[in-house]
């Protein structure tokens, strides 16, 4: 099935660049708005994260120009170009000398420069690829259109493709409940599937959309309400040998009361309709308890077998899901892979027996609940800034040393609201799981560190160019172990074996089995590291 992915070419504008002598320092500062200019924000997170991975650069924004990002450029101590409207690209960078400002603008035009290449005109013959979702539909035919706008405008654009006969996956999110259960009610009038919103997993036809893996084609697919799961999942199938006959996403919410499970049900259709998929896994995080029956009514009456993966307390992890799904389907589980430290280095080399914390720094969100789910159960409770229980709340901007006492054992998704409003996500910007690896492993309470590091399309390019030297200083510094949840297959665009040699060279257990490398890491804690099943 082909899709249709709105963009617009990248055009000038009105720029302000200048040498700034601080208070402190002196600095170049650079504003730029182009006016009608448009990229996807899966581009503009990467194109700002590598703008300010340029030595020298305080700080880049290359966004929108919507309400959040103006405030988001003012907090920066930047001016907005006079007229600036929503429509805007804004192009904003703060250096500590004209040569790095310099470096940077050059970075940032190779990478819109990049998207606005993508098929589009060379293909059509046209010299700009198409401005409007229906003048994209119109030229390439029904497909599934990827709604990558302000959030704001998101359901203008999906209303426009579902009128034209395309599914929809809606990668952006701040859209409103009311928003998604219109969209969705008017997708099932038609017989059609949105995504979303907030979907930012799928695959369909063996093509990757949002953050996917190159995973085999296989008799398995997936219906998700969870992005990291889903690739957790779908790299463990492919681990296996088996692979994924489709990846449909449903957003965070589908599963909830209010949705009920709209775009679940049409997913669950599709696949059942599909004559390579012999098994269908329905993913998702706790749902609402009336939706989930529901849900398990109506998978009754599919002549495809479903089976459910609910990821919360009393429920097989992930690892387990995948287990399950290949005996289905006759194919063993092998043991998933596992990487050790060069060094052999376990409990004896730096861990303490029977006690210490575990500190956990995620970009995945299911990946971290089901690491404190596991965590929990073995070690007793886990504060997080997503908390599985009231009481354990702990905000993950305060030091270690300002958290509640009894806050021993804490996890921290990266990817949570708060930490990515205004940033990229922390699976394309490591910056600020970097300077948090810094300050636990300093504490000296800290005796594990767990991090998951989530490879595939849109993601960071070599996660581990900047992670494994961070864990390689952090373990000589002040000792403890590192462990690793490494999702990712070995056709990925950063590869997987080189990302995991270089983690196993820095020090750190490596698994690719998030729930295992939970395990590994409580059993690390308690001294008894050994055989991981």
């Amino acid at each position: 099935m082909d899709f249709v992915w709105r963009d617009e070419a990248i055009t000038g504008g009105v720029a302000v660049s200048r040498e700034a002598a601080g208070t402190g320092r002196a600095g170049a500062e650079h504003v730029q708005a182009r006016p009608g200019a448009y990229a996807d924000s899966v581009t503009l997170m990467q194109v700002s994260a590598q703008a300010q991975a340029v030595d020298g650069v305080r700080a880049a924004l290359v966004a929108m120009a919507t309400d959040l990002n103006l405030r988001l450029l003012d907090g920066l101590g930047l001016a907005a170009p006079p007229g600036v409207g929503e429509h805007d690209l804004l192009v904003a960078i703060k250096a500590d000398d004209g040569m790095s400002l310099a470096a940077a603008l050059a970075v940032v035009e190779a990478g819109l420069e990049n998207r606005s290449a993508q098929p589009g005109a060379e293909d059509t013959g046209r010299e700009f690829p198409p401005r409007t979702t229906s003048s994209a539909i119109a030229r390439s035919g029904p497909g599934i259109v990827l709604v990558s706008v302000p959030g704001q405008y998101a359901c203008t654009e999906a209303m426009d493709a579902l009128a034209r006969g395309c599914d929809v996956m809606i990668f952006s999110d701040n859209v409103s409940v009311a928003e998604e259960i219109a969209l969705k009610d008017h997708a099932a009038e038609r017989g059609l599937l949105v995504m979303g919103p907030d979907c930012g997993t799928a695959i369909v036809g063996g093509v990757g959309l949002g953050f996917a893996n190159s995973v085999r084609r296989g008799p398995i697919g997936l219906v998700a309400a969870s992005g990291t799961g889903a690739q957790q999942l779908s790299c463990l199938l492919d681990a296996a040998g088996s692979g994924c006959s489709a990846v449909l996403g449903l957003g965070g919410r589908d599963l909830s009361a209010a949705v009920g499970g709209r775009s679940a049900r049409a997913a669950l259709a599709a696949l059942d309709a599909d004559p390579d998929t012999e098994l269908i896994v329905l993913l998702s995080k706790p749902p609402d308890a009336r939706v989930a029956h529901d849900l398990r009514s109506y998978a009754d009456t599919l002549s495809t077998k479903v089976q459910f993966a609910l990821v919360g307390r009393g429920q097989p992890d992930l690892t387990r899901a995948a287990e399950t799904a290949l005996a289905a389907i006759g194919c063993p589980a092998p043991d998933w892979p596992r990487w050790t430290p060069v060094d052999g280095s376990g409990p004896s080399a730096g861990a303490p027996r029977g006690g210490g914390a575990l500190r956990g720094l995620f970009a995945g969100g299911t990946l971290c609940d089901e690491a404190m789910i596991i965590a929990a159960g073995a070690l007793g409770p886990v504060y997080s800034n997503v908390p599985l229980e009231p009481g354990t709340e702990v905000d993950p901007r305060l030091p270690a040393s300002e958290r509640p006492p009894e806050a021993t054992h804490v996890m921290i998704d990266f990817g949570a609201d708060e930490l990515t409003t205004g940033r990229p996500h922390p699976m394309i910007d490591q910056r600020l799981r970097l300077d948090q690896l810094a300050l636990e492993a300093a504490d000296p309470a800290t005796a594990v560190i767990m991090l998951d590091v989530v490879l595939g399309f849109g993601a960071h390019a070599d996660p581990a160019a900047d992670l494994a030297p961070a864990i390689a200083a952090a373990r000589s510094r002040h000792g403890g172990q590192v462990v690793v949840s490494l999702v990712g297959t070995p056709a990925d665009p950063q590869g997987l074996d080189g990302q995991a040699a270089a983690f196993v060279q820095a020090g750190a257990h490596v698994f690719a089995s998030n729930a295992q490398a939970a395990r590994f890491a409580c059993e690390l804690i308690a001294g008894q590291a050994g055989g991981v099943r």
